[in-house]
C-alpha cells in the first residue's frame, strides 16, 4: 500500500486492499509523520476498521426474474407477453392477482416500438439518467388496462405494479385519446414519466353503459403534455408534475407541487354526480420530499444506483440524478439463494441492496444501519414474515435511509409490526436528510386463504418511531378478499395500518384499508398528511368496532400541531349493521387544520354519523339521500363555497349561456356550447369559448382545445390549452377566423344581449335501422386501425348509434334504433 502526503491530506479517503474497500478512513491522524510511520499506521488501521464486502460485479448478475432490454432486441414482446399471460389480462377477471411470479423489465436508453402491457407484480423502468433517454414510440407502448371488463369491477383490483423513467410518444387512441393508458387502483405508481399526448387513468370497455370503476392512484415527478382523463377514478394523488389539462375525477383529487391547467382547491358540501370532482385540494408547493431511487446504465454497460437529494418547498418535476453509486457498491439479492442472514451481511458492510423480483420469506428483519443506505425492490419484491418478525427495520442511526419498491406481507405467527423505522426513544432523525419510504406497500392476507389454513396476522403494519421521515405512496391493506373468496368474521387480523410516533413526519398519498381498530394513529407532533384514503373494515360488528369508537384516522388527544389535506374515509359495512361516530377523530383545536375531509357510504348496511369529530353530515343507506349508489358528504375547511361571480356582460350580438354543474361559462350563438358537448346536439354549432375566452373548435364531433394566435386572430389546433385571451368583444372574431369562415363582426362593445337566435330546425331523422340479420360489411384497413372497440370482436356500428355497444353475434348487427351501417372486424389484426 503506497500513500502520498497528498492522499493523507484528504479526510475520509477510500482505500482498497486486494479488492476490499476500507470503510471511509479518517486517516488525518497519521498526517505529519514520517513515511515509514504512515505505512505502519495505515496497515494497523486496516486491521482495526471494518472491511467492506467484496466489490460487486458491474454489470450485476441479474436473476431470471429481471430482463434488461436493448433497442435492438427482437424478443421484447415475446418476453413481456409471456409474463403478462401469467400475471395479467382479464380472462378470468383479475388474472394473476395473487400470483407468485414477479418480473422486472429494464430498458436501456434508446427508442422502442414494442407494445408493453403491465400486469401484476411487474416493474417497467427505463435505465436512462433522464426519462427522455428511453422512448416508447410505437402504437401502444407501455400501458395498463383494467383487469376486469365488467364495469362494476373495472380497475378496482388492478394493484401491485409500477412504471417509471421513460417517455411515451405513441399513437394508439385509448377511448379516443392518443397517449398512455394507466387504468389502476392502489399500489400502482407512475413516476418519472413523460407522456407526449394524453394520459387516461380509467377505461371504458363496451358494451357496458359506463366506465369501469377505479380507485387509484399515484403520479409523481412526471410531465404530461396533453390532457389527463381521470374519469371514474374515485380519488387520485399527483405530486411534483406538469399536468397539461386535468379533466374529471369523482370524489377526491389532490395535487401537491403541480403546475398546468389543474382544478383549484374547492369543496362541495353535498356532492352530486357531475363532470367535476366533489373536492379538489391544490397545494402549490411540496414541503419536503426526496424522489425514489432508480437504476441507470451508461454506454459501457456499467450500472449505477441514483439516489436523488431532498427538495424543500418545491414544485414541478426534478429529474436530477443526485448521488450516483456504482453497482460495485450495490448487492443484487436473489430470492432463490438469499436469506435474511446473507442479505444482512451485505447491509452490515455498507452495501446498498437491490432486491430482484421474487418472494422472500424472512426469519429475521432486514436491518438498515448505515446513513444514506438504500433498500430497493424491483417487480414488487415481496418480503414475508416467517417467524413473527418484522421484515424491515431501520435503525435510528440510519439518517437519510431510503426504502422503496417493496411489498411487505404478514405471516402466520403473531407479529408486532412488518416495518419499524427507529427505536422510538426520542429519535429526531434529520430535517436536512430525511428518511424516505417510496412505494412501499403492506398486506395482511390475499394469497393466504384463512380457512382452513392458519390465519396470517400482524398488529401494526408500519411503525414510524423516528422523526423526519417522509412516507411517499403507500397502501396498507387488510384483505377483504383472498384466493378463496371473501374474508369475513375479522379473520386475518390487524389492528392498525400505520402508527406514527415520530415528530415532523410527512405523508403523501397514503391509503389504509380494513384494519380492525383505528386505520391510522398519529401520536407525533408536527405531522402533515397530503391525501388520505381509508376504508373501514367490511366484516366487523357494532360490539367489536362501532361501540369501541374506532375510526379511519385518529390524531392523539395530546397532539397540538398537525395538518391534513384531502382526507377521505369510506365505509361498506357488508356483513353487520354498524354505526361509527366519525371517520376522523382529532383534538378539537386541530379541526381547522383539516382541509377537504369527506365521508362516503359505498354500499352495505351501516352508517358513519360524522366526518370529522362532530362535523360533517352523516353517510349511510339513506343519508344524505335515498338515491341509489354511493352517498358522499364533505366537511370543507372554509365552509360552503362562495357563490359564483356574476357573468361578464355579453358582447353585443351574442347570447350568454351558463352551463349548470360545470365551472365554465360559454358564449353561444347559433349553437356554441361547452367543450366536450357533442356537436350533434347543437345543429349549426361550430365553435366554443370558455369562461376566460379560450377558443375551442369542433373535431371528431366534439369541441376540443385549441390555442389562440393573437397575431392572426386565429384558433389553431393544439394539444393543450396554453394561451388565454381576455374574452372581450375585440377578440371575439377568433371564433369565426379559423378554417377560412367569414368572421363574425362583434358589436362596438359590451351592451345588453340581443334576443336569442331562433332555434335551429330539428335534425333530420336517422336513417332506418337495417333489417334484423343484415350482414356487416368487411372493415377496411383504415377502419381496422381506428376501431373504437378493438377488444370486442368482431362487429361495430359505424353510422348512427347502437344500444348494444360494440358486440354482435352470428355475423350480423343486432336490431338497434339508429344503427344504419356496421362493419365486421373479425379479419382485423389490431
Amino acid at each position: 500500500l503506497q500513500v502520498t502526503p497528498q492522499i493523507l491530506a484528504q479526510n475520509h479517503t477510500q482505500i482498497s486492499i486486494k479488492g476490499k474497500r476500507l470503510s471511509m478512513l479518517d486517516i488525518s491522524v497519521c498526517s505529519g509523520t514520517r513515511s515509514r510511520m504512515v505505512f505502519i499506521c495505515l496497515v494497523f488501521m486496516a486491521y482495526l476498521v471494518i472491511v467492506s464486502a467484496e466489490v460487486q460485479p458491474n454489470p450485476p448478475k441479474w436473476p431470471s426474474t429481471v430482463r434488461v432490454f436493448s433497442p435492438e432486441d427482437t424478443d421484447i414482446e415475446d418476453v413481456v407477453n409471456a409474463a403478462y399471460a401469467e400475471n395479467g389480462g382479464h380472462t378470468p377477471a383479475n388474472h394473476g392477482q395473487f400470483s407468485s411470479a414477479r418480473f422486472a423489465f429494464l430498458f436501456k436508453p434508446g427508442k422502442y416500438s414494442a407494445t408493453v402491457p403491465v400486469g401484476y407484480y411487474t416493474t417497467i423502468a427505463g435505465l436512462g439518467v433522464s426519462p427522455l433517454d428511453v422512448v416508447f414510440n410505437g402504437e401502444m407502448g407501455v400501458f395498463c388496462a383494467e383487469t376486469d371488463y365488467d364495469m362494476n369491477g373495472g380497475a378496482l383490483d388492478t394493484f401491485w405494479r409500477s412504471a417509471e423513467n421513460f417517455r411515451q410518444n405513441t399513437t394508439f387512441e385509448w377511448m379516443g385519446n392518443a397517449g398512455m393508458l394507466w387504468a389502476v387502483s392502489q399500489a400502482a405508481p407512475l413516476r418519472r414519466v413523460v407522456v407526449d399526448g394524453d394520459l387516461s387513468l380509467y377505461e371504458y370497455e363496451p358494451p357496458y353503459g359506463g366506465a369501469g370503476y377505479s380507485s387509484g392512484g399515484f403520479l409523481a415527478n412526471s410531465n404530461i403534455s396533453g390532457s389527463i382523463y381521470a374519469g371514474s377514478q374515485q380519488q387520485w394523488f399527483a405530486r411534483n408534475s406538469h399536468l397539461g389539462w386535468w379533466k374529471g375525477g369523482v370524489w377526491n383529487m389532490v395535487f401537491v407541487g403541480c403546475d398546468g391547467d389543474v382544478y383549484q382547491s374547492g369543496c362541495d358540501p353535498v356532492w352530486t354526480p357531475g363532470p367535476n370532482p366533489g373536492a379538489v385540494t391544490n397545494v402549490a408547493q411540496t414541503p419536503v420530499v426526496a424522489e425514489k431511487p432508480f437504476i441507470t446504465v451508461d454506454d459501457t454497460g456499467k450500472f449505477s444506483l441514483a439516489i436523488p437529494t431532498p427538495r424543500y418547498n418545491s414544485s414541478g418535476a426534478d429529474w436530477a440524478v443526485g448521488r450516483a453509486v456504482p453497482f460495485e457498491q450495490v448487492y443484487v439479492a436473489d430470492n432463490t439463494t438469499d436469506t435474511a442472514d446473507s442479505i444482512n451481511a451485505k447491509l452490515q458492510t455498507g452495501l446498498h441492496v437491490v432486491l430482484a423480483p421474487g418472494i422472500y420469506t424472512l426469519n429475521a428483519a432486514l436491518v438498515i444501519e448505515k446513513p444514506g443506505q438504500v433498500l430497493l425492490g424491483l417487480g414488487m419484491a415481496t418480503l414475508v414474515s416467517g417467524n413473527g418478525n418484522a421484515v424491515v427495520e431501520v435503525a435510528s442511526a440510519a439518517v437519510g435511509a431510503r426504502v422503496a419498491g417493496l411489498l411487505l406481507q404478514a405471516g402466520t405467527a403473531p407479529t408486532a409490526t412488518l416495518l419499524q423505522w427507529g427505536s422510538g426513544d426520542g429519535d429526531a432523525g434529520s430535517a436536512a436528510d430525511p428518511g424516505v419510504l417510496s412505494d412501499v406497500f403492506g398486506r395482511v392476507g390475499g394469497p393466504d386463504a384463512p380457512d382452513p389454513a392458519p390465519e396470517v396476522q400482524v398488529d401494526v403494519l408500519f411503525m414510524i418511531n423516528s422523526g423526519n421521515v417522509v412516507v411517499d405512496n403507500t397502501w396498507l391493506w387488510r384483505a377483504d378478499h383472498d384466493v378463496s373468496g371473501l374474508v369475513n368474521n375479522s379473520r386475518n387480523p390487524s389492528k392498525n395500518g400505520m402508527v406514527v410516533n415520530g415528530h415532523n413526519v410527512t405523508g403523501f398519498g397514503v391509503a389504509i384499508e380494513h384494519h380492525l381498530e383505528d386505520g391510522l394513529v398519529w401520536n407525533g407532533e408536527d405531522g402533515a398528511l397530503y391525501f388520505y384514503q381509508a376504508e373501514l373494515p367490511y366484516d366487523v360488528t357494532q360490539a367489536n368496532y362501532g361501540d369501541k369508537g374506532f375510526a379511519g384516522y385518529r390524531v392523539a388527544a395530546n397532539v397540538t400541531r398537525h395538518m391534513a389535506a384531502g382526507v377521505g374515509v369510506y365505509h361498506f359495512f357488508r356483513d353487520y349493521n354498524v354505526t361509527v361516530a366519525a371517520g376522523v377523530v382529532v383534538p378539537p383545536a386541530l379541526e381547522k387544520q383539516f382541509e377537504n375531509a369527506l365521508g362516503i357510504f359505498l354500499n352495505g348496511i351501516g352508517t358513519m354519523s360524522h366526518i370529522l369529530n362532530a362535523n360533517g353530515a352523516a353517510t349511510g343507506p339513506t343519508q344524505p339521500t335515498n338515491a341509489p349508489g354511493a352517498h358522499v358528504t364533505y366537511f370543507c375547511k372554509d365552509g360552503p363555497p362562495p357563490p359564483p361571480p356574476p357573468p361578464p356582460p355579453a358582447p353585443q350580438g351574442w347570447a350568454y349561456l351558463s352551463c349548470p354543474g360545470m365551472d365554465l361559462k360559454v358564449w353561444e350563438k347559433s349553437g356554441y356550447a361547452v367543450q366536450g358537448t357533442p356537436m350533434a346536439t347543437y345543429p349549426g354549432m361550430r365553435y366554443c369559448l370558455d369562461c376566460v375566452g379560450r377558443c375551442f373548435e369542433q373535431e371528431a364531433g366534439k369541441c376540443v382545445a385549441v390555442t389562440y394566435d393573437s397575431a392572426s386572430a386565429e384558433c389553431t389546433h393544439f394539444s393543450t390549452v396554453s394561451a388565454v385571451f381576455a374574452g372581450n368583444s375585440t377578440n371575439m372574431a377568433c371564433v369565426a377566423a379559423s378554417r377560412n369562415l367569414p368572421p363574425i363582426k362583434p358589436g362596438p362593445g359590451p351592451g345588453p344581449p340581443s334576443p336569442p337566435a331562433p332555434p335551429s330546425p330539428p335534425p333530420a331523422p336517422p336513417p332506418p335501422p337495417p333489417p334484423p340479420g343484415t350482414a356487416c360489411s368487411v372493415a377496411t384497413a383504415a377502419q381496422c386501425k381506428v376501431a373504437r372497440c378493438p377488444k370486442s370482436a368482431p362487429f361495430e356500428c359505424i353510422a348512427g348509434a347502437a344500444n348494444g355497444g360494440c358486440t354482435a353475434t352470428g355475423g350480423q348487427w343486432p336490431v338497434a334504433p339508429s344503427c344504419s351501417s356496421c362493419i365486421d372486424l373479425s379479419h382485423c389484426t389490431v
